[in-house]
């Protein structure tokens, strides 16, 4: 594999480019109109426009995409995350052009994609799974029945859901039937399946998630898991590894599930496993993404396996380049996204200018983005700036260099979800490990960033006053001076 294109934008598409580079790979970026002057088109060995901003105009046109492979003799194509990498029509269409995709077969990524299947798929595996209905459902008065005897609270998903779309929590039975058409509506809006079934609601979880790597050999192994609990609208913002409530039997015990998990789909690459882990601390089946996850630089930083080059080394036919016994936590690791979002107006996206943009440094601090000062902010994609890393040798000391890494990060014209990590890192709840995925309705309140904002205000205020006076102190002694001088000069 000499040259390879990635399909997609911004920060993924610099990460996999860096690690191309450093294996002698050349690149090739796509670029819509809106990204023309972006970081990762200059930084590609060859780049071309695939079209207009919208995404189903450039970044989602796969026939487009394997014509630009075609006339620049590509060899492979690695999607990154979002856009076309879970596509499985997108898959074979690879295959059938004679590339190789980066990624899963197209038969591993339908399995996954839809729920069910999933579910279906691993059954035979003894995989732990929360109560629930087997099939989609056909007849909404038995569902009924079915939620009676799970229990209440219940949820009701989409079958091809993502996102936190197409869900909905079912409090008592007169709610079902509404629940379950608005549920309906949103799958078919969303993801254009309708198909919906219901399970137990698990109240207060943790979301767990173990790295799996696999090979065409028939070797799998887990590369440990990654605490994903901290999320708004179902969608995470920060990420750790490893995490703080799992034994190191209970680790090995989702891992070796996960591991099934892969076998029963015949996965090849990186992928992620998704369990639910209960206050009693059982885990459950949630899903698997058949691609790799933004917040995969926790799992490198600890494990220090660069996964994007393995993806690349098992593309090309290549043995893993480890095996599960060579495997072992090393230290600490801590992800927080930075998003152009404002936490005080319920996280909405905030597109502006980055008129200051300055990363943090140091050791333990990796910053993965693809933005610089001056630039804009697309509106047309996802709000993602950039990934926030550090690494210390335990959990502590990641934590603290992340909240001196998100001071020393410093954005103005837009507003971001900075200030919302910092007070995540600092909160009690978080720093004992004590929470779960309903951090944010249980502590956060968007006051407490506004006082704070208030108080740095009035901090500087004081502070610019002090440095008027010091400076009208200043030119007065300059003045007494420039008046002695006079009369020396006089004197002279």
């Amino acid at each position: 594999m000499k040259k390879i294109l990635i399909a997609n934008r911004g920060e993924i598409a610099m990460r996999v480019m860096r690690s191309a580079k450093e294996m002698g790979i050349k690149t090739v970026a796509i670029y819509s109109e809106a990204d023309r002057n972006a970081i990762f088109v200059r930084y590609a060995d060859e780049a071309v426009c695939i079209g207009p901003a919208a995404s189903s105009e450039s970044y989602l046109r796969g026939d487009k995409i394997l014509k630009v492979c075609k006339n620049l003799n590509v060899d492979g194509i690695h999607p990154g995350y979002g856009f076309l990498s879970e596509n499985a029509d997108f898959a074979r269409e690879v295959k059938k052009a004679g590339i190789i995709l980066i990624g899963p077969s197209p038969e591993a990524m339908e399995v996954m994609g839809d729920k069910l299947a999933a579910k279906a798929a691993v059954k035979a595996y003894n995989i732990p799974m929360v109560p629930g209905t087997e099939e989609a459902i056909k007849d909404v008065e038995e569902a009924k029945e079915i939620a009676k005897e799970i229990g209440y609270p219940i949820l009701i998903k989409a079958a091809a859901g993502g996102g936190g779309k197409g869900m909905r929590v079912v409090e008592k039975d007169e709610d079902f039937i509404e629940q379950m058409n608005l549920a309906i509506s949103e799958a078919v809006s969303a993801f254009g399946n309708g198909a919906v079934f219901i399970e137990r609601y698990v109240s207060s979880p943790r979301h767990i998630e173990i790295q799996i790597m696999a090979d065409t050999h028939g070797n799998i192994v887990y590369l440990f898991e990654r605490e994903c609990s901290i999320q708004r609208r179902h969608q995470k913002v920060i990420e750790e590894a490893p995490s703080s409530v799992l034994t190191p039997e209970k680790r090995k015990q989702m891992g070796e599930k996960a591991v099934d998990v892969a076998r029963a789909c015949d996965y090849v690459g990186a992928g992620t496993v998704e369990f639910l882990l209960d206050e009693n601390n059982e885990f459950y089946f949630l899903e698997m993404n058949t691609r790799l996850q933004v917040e995969h630089p926790v799992t490198e930083l600890i494990t220090g396996v660069d996964l994007v080059k393995e993806q690349i080394n098992v593309a090309r036919g290549e043995k893993l380049s480890f095996t599960q016994d060579n495997l072992s936590i090393n230290g600490h690791s801590v992800e927080v996204r930075v998003y152009a979002e404002d936490p005080t107006n319920n996280f909405l996206p905030d597109i502006g200018n980055l008129k200051t943009y300055q990363t943090p440094k140091g050791i333990g601090v990796r910053v993965d983005d693809s933005y610089e000062q001056g630039m804009d902010i697309p509106i047309y994609y996802d709000p993602m700036i950039a990934k926030l890393v550090t690494y210390g040798k335990d959990r502590e000391e990641a934590i603290d260099r992340m909240i001196r890494a998100i001071d020393d990060y410093i954005i103005t014209g837009i507003e971001t979800t900075l200030p919302f990590c910092k007070f995540v890192m600092q909160h009690d709840a978080f720093t004992s490990g004590n929470f779960d995925t309903h951090f944010v309705q249980k502590y956060f309140e968007p006051q407490v960033l506004k006082s704070e904002s208030v108080d740095e205000q009035n901090i500087a205020a004081i502070i610019a006053s002090q440095l008027f006076d010091k400076k009208e102190i200043l030119n007065t002694a300059s003045n007494k001076t420039k008046i002695q001088s006079n009369w020396k000069k006089n004197r002279s």
